[in-house]
């Protein structure tokens, strides 16, 4: 009977000496989750509530072939206005977040990273048919505190994507130069 009274309280012993379970980083997780999948949704809707999402002084890595390093909040703003006056944007599948992790520590830090496809429609107009390609995307986002995102940055072919849509287009116009 000793013997089992003594492994009982060496079991709660070894328990109650245990670290605390640290869940922050799954936790900041979670909530940032929310905040891409609203990114995802304003993208849908052609609306984004920056203020709300982005933190003062986010910054954006175009990935792009021959872009800038980085894009301001500003010019990410006009570029998206110019980009939903021009196309439409959905969202194809099921969208996987995935914990990030911190560079350095290989530690879970509550950003979010995704994976999915885009259907990115050029609507028809009176001299042309709607066209639509599909990008595969990888995009992730790093938080602040305050769980605004302060650096974004996206995977896709995208300029594959505009040439394909814009390609009947370019074609038009060469056809009345030559015409």
């Amino acid at each position: 009977m000793k013997l089992i009274y003594s492994s009982l309280f060496a079991a709660v012993l070894f328990i109650g000496c245990q670290p605390p379970v640290d869940n922050s980083a799954s936790e900041a997780f979670e909530r940032n989750s929310k905040v891409v999948l609203a990114e995802i949704e304003g993208w849908e809707n052609e609306s984004l509530d920056y203020d709300a999402m982005y933190a003062e002084g986010a910054v954006f890595r175009p990935t792009s072939f021959g872009s800038s390093d980085s894009m301001s909040l500003a010019d990410v703003k006009k570029g998206n206005a110019d980009m939903w006056a021009k196309l439409d944007f959905e969202m194809l599948t099921d969208v996987r977040l995935l914990p990030g992790v911190n560079p350095e520590t290989k530690q879970p830090d509550g950003s979010v990273r995704y994976y999915g496809v885009w259907k990115v429609i050029l609507p028809a107009t009176d001299s042309t048919e709607e066209r639509s390609g599909e990008l595969k995307m990888y995009e992730s986002f790093d938080f602040n505190e305050e769980g605004k995102i302060v650096y974004q940055q996206g995977y896709g072919d995208f300029g594959g994507l505009f040439e394909y849509l814009m390609d009947d287009e370019e074609e038009e116009d060469d056809t009345e130069v030559e015409g």
